[in-house]
């Protein structure tokens, strides 16, 4: 893809990939921002079922602000210790450092778990561009009752500091037809706090 990267033309991507392999109906699953591509996929009525994790694009203009001003920062610091990440994850103290803000018990995870999503964040050169289609571009827009193609799930860690709780009520508002699930010791991403229950809950909201 080339051009604008933003949360639309991202979607458009994943859209035209469904279309282009045939899999019109499939079921989609996304974490924080691409949380926030697979409702608007459903919103667009692509796909089938749909699970969304901790999604993007419900802060209100001064929750967007802190969004921006604390992760942009963390970014530029991990960066910045790429050749020392898998020492500093390695340690529990490293990890509440380092992921206090994305995990509910950043000491009690293990290295091996996070390391690749770290690395990921801190190579890829698509990051700044997804942090400003987050923090620059429209906010998400729903979708009215009984117009998604199929059920929608929204799952929120009740610690999340990204997007944080409150912003799941703003997700139910423009998605009406969602069913919320709360994660609880969970932060914002509930595939390193409570693994075994994100898959399940992935595996009954999906055909």
């Amino acid at each position: 893809m080339t051009g604008e990267v933003s949360i639309a033309t991202l979607t458009d991507s994943v859209a035209d990939f469904i279309r282009e392999q045939g899999l019109d109906g499939v079921s989609t699953v996304g974490q924080s921002m691409g949380g926030r591509m697979v409702l608007e996929l459903a919103r667009r009525g692509v796909g089938g079922d749909t699970v969304a994790l901790d999604p993007g694009g419900f802060w209100s203009d001064r929750e967007l602000v802190v969004f921006g001003a604390t992760l942009r920062p963390s970014i530029a610091l991990v960066r910045a210790l790429r050749g020392m990440l898998p020492a500093l994850l390695g340690s529990s103290v490293g990890r509440t450092l380092l992921l206090a803000q994305l995990s509910a018990r950043p000491w009690a995870l293990s290295r091996e778990t996070v390391l690749p999503d770290v690395r990921g964040l801190a190579d890829s050169p698509a990051t700044g561009a997804a942090m400003d289609a987050l923090t620059k571009g429209p906010k998400q827009q729903g979708a009215p009752a009984g117009t998604v193609p199929g059920r929608v799930t929204i799952g929120w860690g009740r610690r999340d500091l990204v997007t944080l709780p409150r912003q799941a009520a703003r997700s139910t508002e423009l998605f009406p037809d969602a069913v919320l699930h709360w994660f609880e010791r969970c932060g914002h991403f509930p595939q390193w706090d409570v693994p075994h229950e994100a898959t399940r809950l992935i595996l009954d909201s999906t055909d």
